[in-house]
């Protein structure tokens, strides 16, 4: 699926996605799931291919011919699996949004959610090839009704941009996203975001590191977002315990599904830190199952679950997801995720299909 625009973060620029779908069969009804796993290992250790193999010989053989209580025992068959959660994510996530259409329920309401029937969105806004376009683009999905503004920073694309951004847009809600681009040596750089009244820093350092990011926070007024080194609810205990973030960002597919990314967030809650959905250019399956999991109720801080048409030329499921002129996404009641599969797009743009009976 080419991306209307190309997004580019600090470790590089996509044009495209090729995304894995799971479909889980019981009893003649199908429940999906979309892996975010990305086309290369940057972001974590998994990608496309790793992913396709791992679900095919590890993850699905493991829950296939098993009588699964429910859809929360589908995470214990799989957690022996040594990383890799986007992968198994992606079968969990299916087995809940089939459990939901057997049981006629929407995802939202079947995994506990339903806290709000409309979400708040934010956008995120990769890096640009020059602060003119970066401008303009804000520019555009303020137009559209976003209530936040997530911008990529890395090295060299940091302090002097966000500083003409903050210039042009005074007053709206801004954060910047590192993506584990720097370290503890640059926290003086990091200092001077201070003065930009940002909501947060997500992930400035290490993918797999909370010591620093404590080390870190307690030099900065702006709080730390925590994104790539926490995939459980034990790496969120832990990072709170250590005052390393105040914030939590969640994507079902790094922790590896619905059952974990609850644990996560109830762990959050207990401790006072707010949570937001992150996103990581996902398809319509995943970014229905996204709405679903951002109306849990510590989801208070707008999310990176956005419009269909700000990636897409054309969705994978019908109707597409649109943003209301207040910046939310309208949570559907249809049964499981909500929303109807183009099956015929699907189809047309599938490259490789494999059963496991």
């Amino acid at each position: 699926m080419p991306l209307i625009h190309f997004f580019e973060t600090s470790f590089g620029r996509t044009t495209e996605r090729h995304i894995v779908l799971v479909e889980a069969i019981s009893s003649g009804v199908s429940g999906w799931g979309e892996c975010t796993a990305g086309e290369n290992p940057f972001y974590n250790e998994e990608w496309t291919d790793s992913a396709w193999l791992i679900l095919r010989d590890y993850v699905a053989p493991r829950v296939l011919n098993y009588n699964l209580e429910n859809a929360s025992a589908v995470d214990a068959r799989t957690a022996h699996i040594r990383g890799h959660n986007m992968a198994r994510g992606a079968l969990e996530v299916a087995v809940w949004d089939l459990e939901a259409r057997l049981a006629s329920k929407p995802l939202y309401q079947h995994i506990g959610g339903g806290a709000r029937r409309e979400i708040p969105c934010g956008v995120s806004i990769g890096i640009q090839n020059s602060v003119p376009e970066l401008l303009q683009k804000i520019e555009t999905e303020l137009a559209a009704g976003y209530q936040r503004i997530k911008m990529k920073i890395k090295p060299g694309w940091d302090v002097e941009v966000i500083r003409e951004v903050r210039a042009r847009f005074p007053k709206i809600l801004l954060m910047a996203d590192a993506n584990s681009a720097y370290t503890l040596s640059d926290a003086a750089r990091l200092k001077s975001l201070d003065e930009f009244g940002l909501m947060m820093i997500e992930q400035p350092l290490a993918h797999d590191e909370i010591i620093d990011h404590a080390k870190l926070q307690a030099q900065l007024q702006t709080p730390i977002c925590l994104d790539e080194c926490i995939r459980s609810a034990h790496q969120a205990a832990q990072a709170i315990a250590m005052n390393a973030g105040r914030i939590i960002n969640i994507k079902l597919g790094r922790v590896g599904g619905f059952g974990e990314a609850k644990r996560v967030h109830d762990v959050a809650q207990a401790a006072g830190i707010p949570v937001w959905c992150g996103g990581m250019l996902e398809a319509g399956i995943g970014r229905a199952h996204n709405i679903a999991l951002a109306t849990l109720p510590n989801f208070v801080l707008p999310g990176d679950v956005s419009a269909s048409k700000r990636y897409w030329a054309r969705d994978i499921i019908q109707p597409p997801v649109e943003v209301t002129p207040r910046g939310t996404i309208t949570v559907r009641d249809a049964p499981g995720f909500g929303y109807d599969l183009d099956r015929e797009f699907i189809d047309s743009i599938t490259v490789r299909e494999e059963s496991i009976p």
